[in-house]
């Protein structure tokens, strides 16, 4: 009998916040966005900021997808090291990628207050300590290049790091001033209800069967028979926007996190921090504001779901056990595991913008562990698109790059 849930944590957590209809009728609005996680609710917040009438969409539940599955940690740091990530799309690009993130994770601070999200945003810092000793050197040069780009980085001996954290088998490590974490689910509602008080039409189980990309106006024709007429419809549909666009231009990867019930004793220290590394795939750590532990990584290649699902609990014990190999002295009482897909992109950057097959069309695709700050980035510059100008991460983000 296994006493563990193996739903995500955050829709355990939070249970139904808000209820939402299906359509039921057809509809005429100016922008239509298609995902009902975070990314589609925070593009959906800057449309009516913006002063468009919108309709949200998804086939699911509300928040159900990826969103339920992420362990929101908000790092600036993209998946690939800002001195690689120079070597493969040029100074200028990697280090405006990485300041965007930087600025991304203030403006979703702000944002959470500003909507009085029960989302319990914190801020933190983030150590990327290196597992192998033959990741030392090329971290070296990455501190170095993030400290030479004005990032507020700080060099961590592993003793250091050992003494602080009570962190075992580290050779060193960076430590940045610049973090965060929430409640990526409870976010996402109370931004959507936020919205939803100020005009925002917002329909969950509601599946769209086909699209017809006109040339001034957009029909989407749901499965059950509605139709939405729109102006410009955003695509905010993650990694099951691969279902619709024809080239390879996303690795799917199957995911695994556990969540445990801890103490504040045995978090004390840890509390402000969230931990990553340099192992491939790489692990995560973060502690939640109601003193529990998520530990997340193992990824594998995603071939289909019973696949990914079978391979549950042979991961949670994995993330287990390096837990307590790397923190023997913090308590994690294993409550919860559960597995996600998500996208990986070749440079570790997103793909945000139009794609030649869709006209009248912006997509929103945060993929890698930063997409959450990808989709908050998303904002500006589907806000710049839709007012008809033009935003200077387009060139990086772009489909077709490679």
């Amino acid at each position: 009998m296994r006493l563990t849930s193996n739903q995500p944590f955050w829709a355990v957590k939070n249970g139904l916040v808000h209820s939402y209809p299906s359509l039921s009728e057809d509809v005429k609005t100016d922008v239509l966005v298609i995902g009902g996680g975070i990314t589609g609710s925070l593009i959906a917040h800057q449309c009516i900021e913006d002063g468009f009438d919108t309709v949200l969409i998804d086939r699911r539940e509300i928040a159900h997808g990826s969103t339920s599955a992420t362990t929101a940690m908000l790092q600036y740091e993209i998946d690939t090291p800002l001195c690689r990530l120079i070597e493969k799309i040029g100074e200028r690009g990697a280090v405006e990628s990485y300041r965007a993130c930087f600025d991304a994770i203030g403006v979703l601070q702000k944002l959470a207050r500003r909507i009085r999200s029960s989302c319990g945003y914190q801020d933190k810092q983030s150590l990327y300590f290196v597992s192998g000793k033959k990741d030392l050197p090329w971290m070296r040069r990455e501190f170095e290049v993030r400290s030479r780009h004005g990032f507020p980085v700080h060099w961590r001996e592993p003793k250091e790091i050992r003494q602080q954290y009570g962190l075992l088998g580290s050779f060193g490590g960076i430590l940045s001033d610049k973090a965060g974490s929430l409640d990526p689910f409870r976010f996402t509602h109370d931004l959507l209800e936020f919205n939803r008080h100020r005009g925002m039409a917002v329909f969950d189980k509601t599946e769209i069967s086909r699209v017809d990309h006109g040339k001034k106006t957009i029909r989407a024709y749901t499965q059950a028979g509605p139709r939405i007429q729109a102006r410009k419809i955003l695509y905010c549909n993650g990694y099951e926007s691969v279902e619709i666009i024809r080239e390879k231009f996303v690795d799917l990867l199957a995911t695994f996190a556990i969540a445990g019930e801890s103490d504040k004793a045995s978090c004390k220290g840890l509390e402000n921090t969230l931990f990553w590394n340099t192992s491939q795939p790489y692990h995560y750590l973060r502690t939640t504001d109601d003193n529990r532990v998520i530990v997340g990584g193992a990824d594998i290649p995603y071939q289909n779901a019973g696949k990914r699902d079978a391979r549950l609990w042979q991961s949670a014990e994995k993330l287990r056990k390096y837990h307590a190999r790397i923190f023997p002295k913090t308590v994690l009482k294993l409550d919860f595991a559960w597995a996600g897909t998500f996208g990986a992109t070749r440079d570790g950057l997103p793909y945000i913008g139009s794609h030649p097959d869709f006209p009248n069309a912006y997509f929103v695709l945060g993929f890698g562990g930063n997409g959450i700050l990808f989709s908050v980035i998303g904002m500006d510059m589907v806000s710049a698109y839709l007012r008809g100008k033009v935003h200077e991460l387009t060139e990086y983000f772009r489909f077709g790059r490679y």
